[in-house]
């Protein structure tokens, strides 16, 4: 049985990690309040996007004037994995750097490359088979607008310079603090949207000053408002997981505080009797 000096000495070193813990679950839990209500902000700005470019499509009697929407023999595709910088997050880091992991062994056949977004991913693949172009990190648990447009940046002109032919993005949907998904979207070139034929016999929209223009304006701002979500998403994913993470954690030290505990009460008792005994033993000796 361990000394009570080991025992209070374990107890000490528990507690003082329950501190920790309990102070990082605070702060994640005010930083996901914030970054909950950056994604509810943004997700009927980026609906109100897919919706005019719906609406146009429809209104449209050509296909889509833009370089965007090209679709091409694939022979190169880019992937952008979306982690965090930080880890003590749980599984986050670890399921998106699976998946992701997984569908570029799906995509041998292919010529790869890899964007990484956050520390943990860019600690991941740099030791691994495949080209990493770009790495964008350091983004303190909150959204850079400057990085995000540096990434749009690389990557539309990646594609419409034709160095790479698609772009998928790898990140976790935000969906509770709870619970999150992670989702693969395209990212270029931009799926035709969905024509409602019969909603289209009732518009009759006028093209000023002409479509080219229009899509020239709107996707570059549509392509932005994507990336700005899928971070968003992906930041507020974290701080759920990390707050998850760390509230278990939290949970688990406080029991083991009570176990450490009740083993040192049992050790101290059982000092107790030890030098009980031997006081009587002692007693006893002397009477005879």
């Amino acid at each position: 049985m361990a000394t009570l000096r080991e025992v209070k000495r374990r107890i000490k070193s528990v507690q003082s990690t329950t501190r920790i813990t309990k102070a990082m679950e605070m702060v994640a839990a005010s930083k996901l309040r914030r970054a909950q209500q950056l994604v509810e902000e943004a997700r009927p700005y980026s609906d109100k996007l897919d919706l005019m470019l719906s609406h146009l499509a429809t209104a449209s009697a050509e296909d889509i004037p833009h370089p965007y929407f090209e679709e091409r023999d694939v022979t190169k595709k880019t992937l952008v994995v979306i982690t965090s910088d930080r880890g003590l997050c749980g599984s986050y880091n670890a399921n998106v750097l699976r998946k992701a992991t997984e569908w570029l062994e799906a995509n041998k056949a292919f010529e790869l490359e890899v964007v990484t977004v956050g520390k943990k991913c860019n600690d991941y693949f740099k030791s691994r088979q495949w080209t990493v172009v770009e790495n964008f990190s350091d983004w303190a648990g909150v959204i850079n607008y400057d990085k995000v447009h540096d990434m749009v940046k690389l990557l539309t002109n990646r594609f419409l310079s034709g160095e790479t032919d698609e772009i998928d993005i790898f990140y976790t949907q935000f969906i509770s603090t709870v619970k999150y998904k992670i989702v693969n979207p395209r990212y270029l070139p931009i799926g035709k949207p969905d024509v409602d034929e019969e909603a289209g016999f009732n518009m009759d929209y006028i093209f000023e000053p002409d479509p080219e223009s229009i899509y020239d304006a709107i996707l570059p701002n549509y392509a932005t408002s994507k990336m700005i979500m899928a971070v968003a998403e992906a930041i507020a994913s974290e701080h759920g997981s990390r707050m998850m993470a760390m509230g278990n954690a939290t949970t688990n030290a406080e029991e083991m505080v009570d176990v450490l505990t009740l083993e040192y009460n049992k050790a101290r008792q059982a000092q107790i009797t030890k030098e009980l005994l031997e006081v009587v033993a002692g007693a006893e000796a002397l009477k005879t």
